[in-house]
Order: structure tokens, then C-alpha cells, then sequence
């Protein structure tokens, strides 16, 4: 059974397209659902919820149908939304032991369930404090928490890393990465951070205006690029790129700390990069394939999703 099956499915507000004709068949796995800002993301959480109906098409979630699921489709998933959604006055525990009893716990159950997920999440500490003195990466755990609290096999994550410092975004990006590979969870990570999704995500799914435009893992999706390398050189280098250049070699990018981005012309064999280096007293110390990465594969979707459009 495949995670998600969605057919043609489309939304609109109005006269407004939020979602145009949107099909997607994901198995189980980390989902990267990438997307720049209004390209129909938020309006497709909200229909993989339950909370909002296609104005046309269908699809089942988990095996549930959406036009039939509400609560039994939300039961079986953990959302965690962009906003806060947070209830002042309510201390962490209680907040998140709340969030299992609406899903159908019972109330000793949820309270234990709530205090082992706080407690796997790092947040001993912060369980009786109220919710409105929490910073913002305790905010962004507690609703990871309440997400989690009843144990459901797929998690909708919005914009998890929003207003975290550099440290607060990796600790959360790990934790991500732990409980899809390590303890089984489906994950869809929405965002407009590439970062994020290439820390996390094995499959990517690219949205804009509304439509799909690309949807598989990286691999599959990405420009191979027989004529392009990356270098890590060391040693005084300057002689060995002129050298390079003589030799029809382009250097596309050289960050001064002996990383270099180039292409090669045709006919090039690796083994003359070595020769070069060695003539030059230079040390190789690494040569791989610069095949498009997830940044530059990002553009040249929509690049030509507008060109199509």
C-alpha cells in the first residue's frame, strides 16, 4: 500500500488555483515537499489531513479516503504546524498530553505517553513550565511532541526549522533524520529550505503554482555531467590551474581554500588531472563528479515550469 495516492486532484479559493491537478503515489520513506512561497504546499497538508476537500479529484492517505477519513485520517497522523497553535496558561506536559487525548488515548495513557516523548525530545526540564515562556526552539519541539504523542506511523511537518538559530535548526534536523531512518516514521517535510531537505529527505517532491513539477529522489531527478569535476587541491596551486586553463579546463568556481569547481573539454581523462598536479608539486586530495545538486536542481525545475507555464 502506498503511503500517498493522490489522482488529478485540485483545490481551488474562489477563483484561485491553490492546487491544479496535483497526482502523487509516495510509498513510505522521507518526503521532501520543496516549493517557494505560495506554490501550494500549506493547501496540500491540509487536504493529506482530512481538513480541507479537493475541489476536484481524490486520493486515500494511509488507505484512508479523503473524501470519507476526517478523524480517522487525522488519528493516524502527526502534524506539525507552522504557527504556534499553542494554549496559553497550559504547562508542556499537559499541552502535549491534550494532544493524545483529542486523538482518542486515554487520559493515563496520554499523560505517560506525553512525558516519555517530552523526555525522548530533551525537554525534562521544560515539561511544567507554561507553554507562553518557552523560546521558539522549545515552541518548535513542543509541537514536534504533540505530534508525536500518539505514536502515528506518518508526520506533516510545516516549515519545522521556522525562526531556529543555526544550532537549534541541525539539533532539529537530526532528530527528523533519527525518527524517519532509525525508528520508522514516514515523514513529508515542507519547505522552502533546500538545506533541510537534503539533510532529511530521500525523495523530493517540487510544487509551484499549484502544480507538480518533478517528483522522485534526487538521484533520479538530477543532471548527470560527464564534464564537470570537483578538486580539492593542496599546495601552491597557481601554476597548475594556468596549466589547466592551457588545457581547455574551465574553473567555474575556487573558493581560495584549494576547492575548485570545473569543466573539462571533450575527450578528457581523469588520470590527466594527476599528471598536472604532480608536474606542479601539487597534492590531489580529492576528485569526484560535480553532478547537479539539490539547489541547482531546484532552479532549473522552476525555471522550466515557468517557461512551460
Amino acid at each position: 500500500m502506498d503511503l500517498i495516492d493522490l489522482d488529478n486532484v485540485s483545490r481551488w479559493y474562489g477563483d484561485y488555483p491553490a492546487l491544479q491537478d496535483v497526482s502523487l503515489h509516495l510509498g513510505p520513506g522521507r518526503i521532501g515537499l520543496l516549493g517557494p512561497n505560495g506554490a501550494g504546499k500549506s493547501s496540500l497538508l491540509k487536504i493529506l489531513l482530512g481538513l480541507l476537500r479537493p475541489s476536484s479529484g481524490g486520493g486515500r492517505v494511509l488507505g484512508h479516503d479523503l473524501d470519507h477519513a476526517g478523524a480517522a485520517l487525522r488519528r493516524a497522523v502527526g502534524y506539525m504546524p507552522e504557527s504556534d497553535s499553542l494554549i496559553p496558561g497550559l504547562r508542556g506536559a499537559e499541552y502535549v498530553a491534550l494532544a493524545g487525548e483529542l486523538c482518542g488515548m486515554p487520559r493515563r495513557q496520554a499523560q505517560r505517553r506525553a512525558h516519555e516523548v517530552l523526555t525522548y525530545l530533551d525537554m525534562e526540564d521544560a515539561r511544567y513550565r507554561r507553554l507562553e515562556e518557552y523560546s521558539t526552539g522549545m515552541k518548535q519541539r513542543i509541537k514536534l511532541a504533540q505530534a508525536l504523542v500518539h505514536d502515528p506511523p506518518l508526520l506533516l511537518l510545516d516549515e519545522p526549522t521556522s525562526g531556529l538559530d543555526p544550532v537549534g535548526r541541525d539539533a532539529m534536523l537530526r532528530l527528523l533524520l533519527i525518527l524517519g531512518r532509525d525508528h520508522g516514521k514516514s515523514l513529508i517535510l515542507s519547505t522552502h529550505l533546500l538545506g533541510d531537505v537534503e539533510q532529511v529527505c530521500e525523495t523530493v517532491v517540487i510544487l509551484h503554482q499549484g502544480r507538480v513539477l518533478r517528483q522522485g529522489t534526487v538521484a533520479e531527478l538530477r543532471t548527470r555531467r560527464q564534464d564537470r569535476y570537483r578538486l580539492q587541491v593542496q599546495g601552491p596551486a597557481g601554476a597548475f590551474l594556468e596549466e589547466l586553463r592551457l588545457e581547455g579546463v574551465h574553473i567555474l568556481q575556487d573558493n581560495g581554500r584549494g576547492e575548485l569547481r570545473v569543466a573539462v573539454p571533450a575527450g578528457w581523462v581523469t588520470r590527466a588531472f594527476f599528471a598536472l598536479a604532480d608536474n606542479h608539486q601539487v597534492l590531489l586530495r580529492g576528485l569526484q563528479r560535480d553532478d547537479e545538486d539539490l539547489e541547482e536542481l531546484f532552479h532549473r525545475v522552476i525555471l522550466e515550469g515557468k517557461d512551460e507555464g
